[in-house]
């Protein structure tokens, strides 16, 4: 099937977007430097793709993939060396004690703490199957009647 004007054009700013992101990523800046201006909600990446659907398509993309891998080998490389800080925001999840638990004893084997492995988690590309799921409009919740 031919490409479609869309279709070039959407190459085109996923070409331009990784690029960006080498030339930043040869800097070797701190990993959360490289995910803010990157990825984070002014990065290169929402404000390229300013859209959901267009976003989901980037996310797809192999030039996503790249881009990942770059963010992980600057996380890796800066495992042993202190980072500057960022202001930091704390968010509560409330989970079943099974998986608390379960997230508890990943995290004790590889000898780091919960929070870590969890920010480890949501840094990890989401497959497709689940990137689907997020984007399909929620169901409201069910009223629940106090007895």
């Amino acid at each position: 099937m031919p490409a479609t004007a869309h279709d070039l054009e959407t190459d085109h700013a996923s070409a331009a977007v990784l690029e960006v992101a080498e030339r930043l990523h040869a800097m070797t800046p701190d990993w959360l430097i490289f995910f803010r201006e990157v990825l984070g909600v002014d990065g290169i990446v929402r404000r390229t793709f300013n859209n959901p659907e267009a976003l989901v398509r980037f996310e797809c993309s192999p030039q996503y993939a790249r881009i990942r891998e770059m963010l992980d080998e600057l996380r890796e490389r800066q495992r042993d060396r202190p980072t500057e800080r960022e202001v930091q925001r704390v968010i509560t999840v409330r989970m079943p004690s099974s998986l608390h638990e379960t997230l508890k004893a990943e995290a004790d084997e590889m000898r780091v703490s919960i929070n870590a492995l969890c920010i480890s988690k949501l840094m990890k590309l989401i497959d497709g199957e689940g990137r689907r799921d997020l984007t399909t409009p929620a169901t409201p919740r069910a009223v629940q009647k106090e007895v």
